[in-house]
């Protein structure tokens, strides 16, 4: 097979190869590992090959392009950059969308070679070509740009290449062909700036950081709901939060949600404003932002109590965030009675919203009552009992007939909320002097999937009691419990 392949790929080679030998050579190749022919093909056979991807045949085109990429996969990438260079460059502006991805895929491969990349610094036009690949119609080849740029800006020479050359010009006219492709732009500064202090650095000399920033805070309301999602990206890592803060820009995010309630337009940038406060607490402190920004938690509970779903879906998925960790849980349980009357409401749209809303309603009190075994201390374990109980008037049947539902989203979300609490004591006994409870969590047949079957194995173990840390006066529901789980497979 090997040698019949070889034998296509010699006349594939010659440049007037008619369309049925390239693709009796594409079919040909598909039966050969690639790694079967390197001995064999040659920088004359690539040539060849690459040159024919100028012709105007489409057919002919994406023949070339599938033989390419098979024999591509066989050649280190260090000798892809030394000795196809010319090709690369002919190909990141081919005006074929699949022979742009073909070239681009290569360069991500040479980016994350630490031999080969090195060639590419040395080779301004070809950074040059990937920069504007950014600005092309196609999102995948602009993605594919984006990610190889990133790569390239890990070392310090690709950030001086990036950054201090006549590359940068280039990058800033990129941005101006369109809105879309100038936050590519900034997406592409964020990952660079998250990766150190140093590569922020850069991006902040650029003036690219200061630019999206200045539309974050500016008047356009569209342009602030895009922006403000890069800006949390940022501010997930320690230098990004400290130059966020540094420049005031929490700051001014926190004055604008103040201001939000003389805005018409409030609605299309506040979810992502809060969310980056949400972001914000669970990276930094919960208690320090909170009382750093209080308008923050008032704007929280303004949408969750609102009758927008929208605002009261990013307002339970913020509450969720927020209280993930035990200081967020208390944060949350000073606001005393207006957190449990927030409760009754969140288990309100958990069985009666739209099924989305109620899905994240799910995933929230998941959140909220989950507590490791060592945070439970007496006080904590009080609270989010008294949580669960402001849930509903008859919680534990509430997420029991959500669980029994026939859509499989709901029921895991349920069984979840079963697991967040089933390693608490007061959980237990109330799960297990719950008739019916014990057979339902260890009768499988009521599992109509892969991922229900999961989820309920997550709540057996959490639910099974390890043996020799019990009381001897433990009530003997318990060891049925335990006999249960322990003869039944889960797997």
């Amino acid at each position: 097979m090997a040698e019949a392949a070889a034998e296509l790929l010699e006349r594939a080679a010659r440049r007037d190869a008619a369309l049925e030998e390239l693709r009796a050579l594409r079919v040909a190749l598909q039966a050969v590992p690639p790694t079967a022919l390197r001995a064999r093909l040659g920088e004359h056979h690539l040539g060849a090959l690459f040159a024919l991807l100028s012709a105007s045949d489409r057919e002919q085109v994406s023949a070339c392009v599938s033989i390419l990429e098979r024999l591509l996969q066989a050649l280190d990438p260090l000798y892809v950059i030394q000795n196809l260079r010319e090709e690369l460059q002919k190909g990141l502006c081919h005006p074929e969308d699949s022979v742009k991805i073909l070239t681009i895929a290569q360069v991500g491969r040479i980016v994350e070679d630490p031999g080969a990349v090195t060639e590419i610094l040395n080779s301004p036009e070809l950074l040059r070509q990937i920069i504007n690949c950014i600005g092309g119609e196609k999102i995948a080849v602009a993605k594919e740009a984006i990610k190889s740029l990133s790569g390239i800006a890990q070392t310090q020479e690709g950030l001086e290449a990036l950054f201090v050359s006549s590359l940068l010009s280039d990058l800033k006219n990129v941005m101006a062909t369109s809105d879309v492709v100038r936050y590519r732009v900034y997406e592409l500064i964020v990952e660079i700036s998250s990766v150190s202090a140093e590569s922020l650095n850069y991006c902040a000399n650029s003036g690219l950081i200061s630019e999206l920033i200045g539309e974050l805070t500016g008047e356009d309301v569209l342009v602030r709901a895009t922006c403000i999602e890069m800006v949390t990206s940022l501010a997930h890592t320690p230098q990004g939060r400290q130059y966020l803060a540094q420049q005031g820009v929490i700051d001014k995010i926190s004055n604008i949600i103040l201001g939000a309630e003389s805005d018409p337009f409030s609605s299309f940038y506040l979810p992502g404003f809060v969310k980056f406060f949400g972001n914000l607490a669970v990276v930094d402190s919960p208690q320090q932002i909170c009382e750093r920004y209080p308008v923050f938690m008032e704007k929280v509970f303004e949408m969750a109590e609102s009758q927008d779903p929208t605002m009261i879906g990013v307002a339970v998925d913020t509450l969720g965030i927020l209280g993930s960790n035990v200081e967020g849980k208390q944060v949350l349980q000073k606001t005393r009675s207006r957190f449990q009357n927030l409760l009754s409401k969140i288990g309100h749209q958990a069985k009666n919203a739209p099924t989305e809303l109620r899905l994240r309603c799910l995933d929230a009190i998941s959140s909220l009552l989950y507590l490791p075994p060592e945070q439970q201390t007496e006080d904590l374990l009080r609270m989010t009992e008294s949580w669960f109980t402001s849930l509903s008037s008859q919680p534990l049947e509430l997420f029991r007939s959500i669980s029994t539902q026939p859509f499989p989203d709901l029921h895991c979300g349920a069984l979840r909320v079963f697991t967040a609490i089933a390693n608490q004591p007061w959980a237990q006994k109330l799960m297990l002097h719950s008739p019916g409870f014990v057979e339902y969590v260890v009768d499988r047949s009521v599992e109509p999937d892969k991922a229900s079957k999961d989820a309920k194995y997550e709540l057996v173990k959490a639910l099974n009691p390890v043996a020799e840390n019990k009381p001897h006066s433990v009530h003997m529901r318990e060891y049925e419990l335990d006999s249960l789980l322990f003869s039944t497979c889960w797997m």
